[in-house]
This record gives C-alpha cells, structure tokens and sequence, in this order.
C-alpha cells in the first residue's frame, strides 16, 4: 500500500520532469542551431565585405591607366589615321614597357573600327594585334559612352580577365579609338581557397565566373532565358565553355542575403550557408558557401544539453524547497510535541520534588521509604544543617555504624566521620569540613567526584530547598570510570600502534623509494654499457661495408645492420621506460603547427608502406596543438610502424579531425585487428601480436611506450578494432590557435661540397672502450680522415701538446669515472686552443644536450649512424673555418 502511495506521489514528477526535459532540449536545439546560423552569418558577411574590398581595390587601381593613356597624343595619331611598320613597332614597345610597369594581363590600342592597332603582347604566338573586337561589349560602351567594362574569356589568348576601356578623344570631341587594359583575376581566386568555404562572383546574368573551386565556374545560378543565351553568344563572353546549371535539393531564406540550402550539383553533401553580398562593380554579386552540418550540429547538441540540465535544474530546485517546506512543517510539529513533552516532565519532575520534600516534612524516622526506588543514595538536612531524611542507599554506600544516623543529627558530625576515614581527601580535616559546611549554609548547587579508598568513585550532586535545608545525591560511577579508563588505556595502545605503523610505513616507502632509484641508475648504466659494444659494431659495420663488393656479402651486411637497429631500438625503449617511470624525462609543451608533422611521418611511412605493398594516404590539415612536438612524433611513429608491421594488403590512412577544444590525430589500418580481451593488454610491456610480418616482429615495447608518453603529457590514448577488418590507433592532443604559432625556421640546405673537409682533416677519438676506439678509427681513416689518437682519457692528457692539435675531437661523456666535458677543459690546456668538439655519449640526458648547444659542441646519441655523423663533422669544420 505504501509503495502504491509512493508511486502515486512521484510519478507526475517523474513525468514532468522527463516532458519538460525532451520541451526544453528541443527548444534549446532548435535556439543553438538559430544562434549558431547568425553567428556564422555575420562572420561571413564581415569576410565578404573584405573580399569585396579587396576586389574593388584591385579594378581601381588599374582604372586610372586607360584614362591617362588616352590622353597620349602618340596613341591618339595612330588611333585616327594609318599606321606603318615602324610606329605600330613604337606603339608595342611602349604598351609593353606600360604593362610591365602597372604588372596587368594586356594592354591594347583599338581604332575606332574595332581592330587592334597595337598591344603589349604583340611578342607572344597569341597577339592581339590585327585582332576585330568591334562587337566586345567593353569596346562599344567605350566608343559610345566614354568608358567600358567587361569579364570575359579572351578571344585570341583564351584567358579570362576583367576588361577596362577608355575612349580616345579627337580635336573636335569625336572618338577616334579605344584603350583597353586587361586584368588577371586569378591571384584574388588563389586568396580564396584560405577561406573556410566557397568564395565566387557572378554577373548580372547569374553566371558564376570567379570562384575558388574550379567546380563552381562557370555555372548558371539560375535558369538562362535565350535572349540571355544570344546575347552571351554574340559578345563570346565565356567562349566555347559549357554553362552548367546549379542545382538545389532545398533552400530557406533566412533574411535578405542568407539563405540555408542543400546543394545537388555540384554534389554536396549536409547542409549550406549562401550569403550574398552586391559588388561596386554593376551586376556583380559576392557569394559564400559555408557548411553548416559540423558546426550547427555540436551548437545545437550543446544548447538542448544546456536547456535540458536548466529545466532539470529547475525541477531540482523546486523538489528542494518543497522538501524544505516539508522539513520546516515537520520541525514546527516535533517542536510543538517536544515542547509539550518537556512540560509533561517538567511537571513530573516537579510533582516528584514535592513528594521528596513532604517526605522530608513528614518523616518520623528518617529513613524515607518514599525514597527507596532511588538507585543513588539520597541525605536531605534542614536550615539548621540536620539530617531529617535518607534511604537505605545512602547507608550502603558509606557503610556507617548502626545508630550512627538518625533525625536530627548534626551534618558536622557525619562529615567528621567520614574525615576520619580519609573520605574527604588530603590536607586539614577542620578546614576541609568548614569548607563543605560554609558550602551548605550559602545555599549553592554543587557537583563533584569523590573516590574512596576501596577504589569506589562517586558522583555527589546538591541542590538547596525552597525552605531552607539542602538535598544531596551521591551515585556510584565506579563501574563508568573503569570503563573510561579501559577506553582511554586503548586509544593510548591504538595511537602508539598507528604511530608504529606509520612508522613502518614511512621507512617502507622509503625503501621502495630508494629501491626505485637504485634501479633506474642500473638501467641507465646496463643500457650505456651495453650500447658501448653497439655503437662499435655499427661502426666496424660502416667501414666495412665500403670493402663488399658481392651482392650475397652485402645482404648480410644489411640484415647485421638491421638487427643492430632493431637493438639498438629495444635498448632505447627500455631506457626511455626507465626515465619516465623515473620522471627524469623532460618535457618541452609549446604550440607548433600540425601539418609539417605529420607530412614528415606520412613521407617515411608511405615510403615503407609502399616497399610492402601498401597503400598509404595522408590527409593535410591547417590545425594547430600544444604538445611536446618530439614526444608526440614517438606516439604516431609507434602508431604507424604497428600499422605497416601488421597490415598484409590494403591500405593505411593517416588524418586528424577535431573533437572539441581538442585534435584527435588517428592512424587507420586494414590489418587482422585486435578482439576485444587483448586490447589492454597491447599496451603493457613486451607483449605482441604473433601476426605481423615474420621479419618485422617488435619487441613489444612500441605501445607501452605510447601509453606512458600519453600519460605524461596529459593525451587521451584511444583503440578501436574489430577483428578481420582492421583497427584505428588515436591520440587526443589540446588544440591551439594556428594563426598565433610562429612557425618552426627551416635548416640551411647543405650542398655536395660539405663533403670536402673531411679529407686530412686531423681527428681525435678519446673513448674508455677501445673496441669503439679501433671502430671509429676505421670509419674515419675510410673517409679520409687521419686519426693521431684513439684511446682512452689518461692517454689523450699524456698525448696532449701544443704541436699535436685535433681539427676536430670525438669525445665520450662517462669514462670510468672520468666527465668528457671537464677533460676536454683539461686537454684545451694543453693545447693552448679549443678545437670543435662532438660529444658521443649513450646517455639520454636533456640538460647535457641543451649545453652542448649552447657551448656550439655536436652531440649524437649511441649508437652512432655513420651518415649522421659525416654530416655533423663536415658542419662543424665548415663552421669553424
């Protein structure tokens, strides 16, 4: 039944709540998408009036050419009478020189029959010279009106361009000919296409001739009559090309220059934003084509959220001030009933008191019976401090002799009593009982504790009587204050305990601490000790690769080279583990241009992709992030190796897209996929797949890699696969504004020459582990190079002096306990000179390689890849010199 009533109660809430909700988000949609219309509308119309000024400033400053021309005394005699060879030769050089100083398409001499006298492209296969253009319109409204204008297609060059003409005065008014400039509207066109959305400009006709999408030129906007259709054929305004018709599957008008459109040709799909806007220029309309599907959609979504959470709101905060009403009605009622609870007690009480004092009146013998229910002992004394009433507790509890305590017995002599067995505490007995007997006499409440000797504690209360006289009330609480002392000797025990485990705790996050240090300094060192014999290795490897000479003996250089990188590539991985579980890993946040990115990784991959046998697409973008660029380049070359490692045939995609405040940056493969239950487990360490190529199996590490960069820096790493049809790889990176990223200045080409200084270039090698001493010697000597010393620290200071100067120095950073930089220090000594130093060091240490750019030193990481440092020694000596 009560269920029942409860139902009944909440169901027109519940139903309010979900109708108002569904009322309020269709509102809010329907507002967030209007809201979204105008504000995509006025920034459009504020684009266009730009592009329109940038239009008409474009034609006005060509339009004073034709006029001062006309005025030309030397333009004008040739327009009105024969020209010969040599003047028409005169008159083309001149438009030539004139066309070059104004940077237009052609500028051209008409007489006043319609022929081209001279032009400034007399020089090109498709001259205007000797061309009829008496039936152009720009040539007939200049003859008759003074001044013309025109777009359209050349009839000789074939080029479109905007048309401007003057006519050619004679001494008595009459026209003699026309100068005609032609201007390329194509660079406006180029401007365009770093608009977001389709810019064009049709004619008086409706015939869109500029545009910045070459599938919108040249389309008829609206329906063409045939006096129209003649009358573009008879002025060969657009030559030979095809006007084809635009079509709209549906149009609203949204005010006098919107309207909101879908477009069937040319196909498009979603939704459109038109917005018009007429051109100085007569006849002439500025359009723009803006999609509104994305952007409508996330405002509109966001509003009916918001107007949904509002309405919930609502509904919220009126359920809470009607339950307050309800709690505040409920309160005034239990005070109302507490109220006159405490009254019902009060006058029990009361009733109670007057019981105890007309025992006390009444009592013949003192012992009150009135008084027995009492669990406390109870002694009443009269104005005169006599007893005149007890119970039997009272006797209990002091255990007096029999015939001790009887009516009228002076208080005094009780408390005398009770002195002599310790009863009343240290110190003076007579004073202790004159201090009990002023106490009664003045008449005031009192309440205290009194232990016995036997260990009973008692809880002694008085309070004085209307008449005079005074009741005391003595309770034994010996069994609470053991109680209170178990519990205080147990939370003294519990705090010593929590103190000790804290304790321990401490000292074992300590040592798990100190643990942890201990073994990311291991890692750090194995991983330098075992690059040391790498790097050697790799460079025996360079110098003898240039000693093979059969095809069989350099495949299996190449497949030795292969498995070294592969190595050499586990190692780093684990290294770089170790420094972020270690925090050790700097990180360097700033907002760069995406695209540079990931052109660089889509011209690797597809390369690779393409030695497999797949196909690779990469879609350019104008977005910019804030990331760490070099941290962010490790995700996606991660994402991409896995892609092309595991994908047979198809194809690999490499895009990103928006999403929110935020880029997501995805990699798109066809491989065998991932199902579900291992889609965690891909990101731990050394776990793979068994389905990739047979030779390019990882070692597992790619991904865990990837997801503690992403938790570094803060990057949402997201998988999506099902398996037989492929699987998406994506990280979310915080968006930043593409207009205020500087972008990144390009290195300086280096030629074929920077080769040369190798050659008897003196070099230096002072490394601990002589296999890579013995190893670079060898590189370098094949190169060219002569190397005096390859050897350790203590035999580069013993070989050390002024005559024996290095060009260049090869110098580790960790030698037994030897710093690279502060011996170098040391053999600069020595020498008197500081020679170019590159520091080659299996370390992974920010710091150092920030200094040895700022003390203009080479730095490569171990192992060594031969070609990278050739480059960076020949950049050195080129520098140095």
């Amino acid at each position: 039944m009560r269920r029942e009533w409860r139902v009944r109660r909440w169901l027109p809430v519940l139903l309010l709540a979900t109708g108002g909700t569904l009322v309020f988000a269709v509102l809010g949609h329907a507002w967030g998408e209007r809201r979204e219309i105008d504000r995509q509308a006025a920034q459009s119309r504020a684009q266009l009036a730009l592009h329109a000024r940038a239009l008409e400033q474009l034609v006005d400053r060509y339009r004073a050419l034709p006029q001062v021309l006309a005025l030309d005394p030397e333009l004008r005699a040739a327009a009105s009478g024969p020209v010969d060879e040599a003047t028409r030769h005169r008159l083309n050089l001149r438009l030539e020189e004139a066309n070059r100083t104004a940077q237009a398409s052609t500028l051209t001499l008409i007489d006043a029959r319609g022929t081209a006298v001279a032009a400034s492209n007399w020089r090109e296969p498709g001259s205007n010279v000797g061309e009829h253009y008496g039936f152009r319109p720009y040539v007939r409204q200049a003859l008759a009106e003074g001044q013309g204008r025109f777009y359209g297609i050349g009839v000789t060059t074939g080029v479109p361009g905007y048309f401007l003409s003057e006519r050619i005065h004679g001494a008595g008014g009459e026209a003699l000919g026309v100068v005609v400039i032609k201007i390329q509207l194509s660079a406006l066109e180029r401007e365009w296409l770093r608009v977001d959305g389709t810019v064009m400009v049709s004619d008086r006709h409706g015939v869109v001739f500029l545009a910045s999408q070459d599938h919108w030129r040249y389309r008829a906007l609206r329906p063409l009559d045939a006096a129209t259709l003649r009358e573009l054929d008879a002025t060969r305004q657009y030559g030979a090309q095809p006007l084809r018709p635009m079509a709209m599957q549906r149009a609203r008008a949204l005010g006098d220059d919107v309207m909101r459109v879908r477009i069937a040709a040319p196909a498009r799909q979603g939704e459109w934003l038109w917005i018009r806007a007429p051109l100085q220029e007569p006849g002439w309309t500025l359009h723009l084509l803006r999609d509104l599907s994305a952007a409508t959609a996330a405002a509109a979504r966001q509003a009916a959220i918001a107007a949904a959470l509002l309405w919930l709101a609502l509904v919220l905060l009126g359920l809470f001030v009607q339950q307050r009403r309800r709690i505040t009605a409920l309160r005034q009622r239990n005070r109302a009933e507490l109220e006159a609870l405490v009254q019902q007690h009060a006058q029990e009480l009361r009733t109670a008191r007057d019981g105890v004092i007309e025992a006390a009146r009444h009592a013949d013998s003192g012992l009150s019976r009135q008084l027995d229910h009492l669990a406390q002992g109870v002694a009443i004394i009269d104005a005169d401090l006599r007893l005149t009433a007890w119970n039997q507790r009272y006797l209990e509890l002091f255990r007096f002799p029999p015939g001790f305590i009887h009516v009228g017995r002076p208080i005094e002599d009780v408390f005398r009593y009770n002195a002599e067995r310790g009863l009343l505490g240290p110190g003076p007995v007579e004073d202790a009982i004159q201090r009990r007997l002023d106490h009664l006499r003045s008449g005031t409440p009192h309440a205290r504790e009194s232990e016995k000797q036997d260990g009973t504690v008692l809880e002694i209360r008085g309070n004085p009587l209307p008449d005079g006289g005074f009741v005391t009330s003595y309770a034994d609480i010996t069994g609470y204050k053991n109680t209170a002392r178990e519990l205080r000797s147990l939370a003294d025990a519990l705090e010593r305990r929590i103190a000790d485990r804290t304790a321990d705790l401490e000292q074992a996050r300590h040592d798990a601490e100190q643990a942890n240090r201990y073994k990311t300094r291991f890692v750090a060192a194995a991983v330098h000790d075992l690059l040391q014999p790498l790097n050697a290795a790799r460079m025996f490897l360079s110098a003898l690769r240039s000693r093979l000479q059969a095809p069989e003996q350099c495949e299996l250089s190449d497949h030795v080279e292969a498995a070294l990188a592969a190595q050499d590539a586990v190692l780093t991985s684990l290294l770089d583990i170790s420094r972020m579980e270690a925090g050790t890993l700097a990180v360097d946040v700033r907002a760069f241009a995406l695209d540079p990115l990931l052109d660089t990784l889509a011209r690797e991959f597809g390369m690779l992709a393409a030695a497999h046998g797949l196909a690779f697409a990469y879609v350019p973008t104008r977005l910019a992030v804030r990331s760490d660029e070099a941290l962010l380049r490790r995700i996606l070359q991660n994402f991409l190796s896995n892609a092309v490692r595991y994908t047979r045939r198809g194809r690999i995609v490499l895009g990103c897209r928006r999403d929110g405040g935020h880029v997501r940056i995805e990699v798109h493969d066809q491989g065998p996929g991932i199902p579900d239950r291992l889609q965690r487990e891909v990101f731990e360490e050394f776990r793979r797949l068994d389905d990739g190529h047979g030779d390019h199996r990882g070692a597992g590490l790619g991904l865990a890699i990837v997801e503690r960069i992403g938790r570094l820096l803060g990057h949402r790493i997201d998988l999506r696969s099902q398996p037989g049809r492929g699987s998406v790889f994506a990280v979310s990176v915080p968006g930043a504004d593409a207009a205020a990223v500087v972008p990144a200045a390009r290195p300086a080409e280096t030629g074929p020459h920077e080769d040369c200084p190798l050659h008897g270039c003196r070099c230096w090698c002072i490394d601990d582990d002589p296999r890579v001493c013995e190893a670079t010697r060898a590189l370098l000597e094949r190169w060219g190079c002569v190397v005096p010393f390859a050897g350790g620290p203590q035999g580069a200071l013993a070989a050390a002096a002024p005559e024996r100067i290095p060009q260049v120095v090869l110098l580790d950073v960790r030698m037994d306990g030897i710093d690279g930089p502060a011996l170098y220090e040391q053999l600069c000594t020595r020498w008197r000179q500081a020679p170019p130093v590159v520091l080659v060091t299996a370390e992974r240490d920010a710091a150092l390689q920030r200094e040895a750019a700022d003390r203009g030193w080479g730095f490569l990481h171990k192992p060594v890849r031969a070609p990278a440092l050739r480059a960076l020694m020949s950049q050195i000596l080129l520098r140095h010199r």
